[in-house]
This record gives structure tokens, C-alpha cells and sequence, in this order.
């Protein structure tokens, strides 16, 4: 079965909205380092309406590096209802969001990747579907939508799996749901 990451920048304070705006002073060969390895043995990935928008936007622009080559070229699900039209590889999650992604993690293939925190994080976390999670937590406070705030989410337990600290002050959390 594909195991299923979700991968996600936070501040300090937990806000997770706008992190190409609070994020970029950070970005060194440490976290494009940690960024390459967590994509090893990934072959798709699974996003929600407002990353895949923001990814589109800033990603299919860019080539020629293996990395950002590969990035591009892979299958992307995308949990939306509204949006219309389809490009950067990208294809919608039919019907019930939930019912899609475990289809998915059931296909062959190898992992799958989810950027960002929002609505479709809920579902996710809710249905058990995220088997690992990596939270980048940033150096830094800033104004707006914190992580989870006002979805109704129950107190969810977590295991710590490890953590890794760059000289930037970016410290990931790596996490797995409690059993």
C-alpha cells in the first residue's frame, strides 16, 4: 500500500497562510536537501484547491533540474469542486474525497505527497489517511490563518518519528498517528 505524507511550512505561532511571503529567507541547501529526500520514492501527489492553484501558479513555470523536472511531471489529485479547468498535470479527486484518496493509496505506485494544511487536511486526518506528517516550523511569527483553526477538529495524538534542525532555525517534526 502507497503511503500517504503530508508536508507542511508553520510558524511558530502556527500560522501556515502565506508561507512564500515568510518563508523564502530560509531556504538554503539544507532545506532544498531535506525537500529532495522527502520526495524519494514519491510518484504523485494529492493537494487541496488553494495549493494546487498557488503550486501551478509558481511551479510550471520553472524547469531544468532534475528536481523541479520531476516535480512537474507528476500526477496531481487535487480536492476541489469548483475548479474548471485543469493544467500542470493535474486531474481531479472524484466523488468522495476520502473514498478517492484510499482508493489511491490502494493503486500501485509508490508514495504519494500532500503540500499545505487546510479543509481537505481535516478529511484526511479524520478518515486516517495520512500516514506521516512533516511540519517545517519556521523561525518566525507572522498574522493569519493558523494551522486547523476552526475546523472543529478533535484532539488528535501523534507520535513523534524524529525531528531534524537546520543552522537556518527550520526545525521538521516528523510525526505518525498514535495507534
Amino acid at each position: 500500500m502507497r503511503k500517504l505524507i503530508e508536508s507542511t511550512f508553520v510558524t511558530l505561532n502556527g500560522v501556515i497562510e502565506d508561507p512564500q511571503v515568510w518563508s523564502p529567507p530560509y531556504w538554503d541547501d539544507e532545506h532544498a536537501g531535506y525537500s529532495q529526500s522527502l520526495m524519494e520514492g514519491v510518484d504523485a501527489q494529492v493537494l487541496g484547491r488553494v495549493t494546487y492553484e498557488s503550486f501551478a501558479e509558481a511551479w510550471s513555470e520553472r524547469s531544468g533540474d532534475p528536481f523541479t523536472d520531476n516535480f512537474n511531471a507528476m500526477p496531481k489529485y487535487v480536492a476541489s469542486r469548483t475548479v474548471t479547468e485543469w493544467k500542470w498535470n493535474a486531474q481531479p479527486l472524484e466523488g468522495d474525497v476520502a473514498d478517492a484518496v484510499r482508493k489511491l493509496k490502494e493503486s500501485d505506485g509508490g508514495d504519494l505527497i500532500k503540500f499545505g494544511t487546510g479543509s481537505f487536511s481535516k478529511t484526511l486526518l479524520e478518515n486516517k489517511l495520512v500516514d506521516e506528517y512533516h511540519f517545517w516550523v519556521f523561525p518566525v511569527v507572522a498574522d493569519g490563518v493558523n494551522m486547523f483553526h476552526g475546523t472543529g477538529i478533535d484532539a488528535t495524538h501523534l507520535e513523534l518519528l524524529g525531528t531534524t534542525t537546520f543552522k537556518s532555525g527550520i526545525v521538521v517534526h516528523k510525526l505518525a498517528p498514535k495507534a
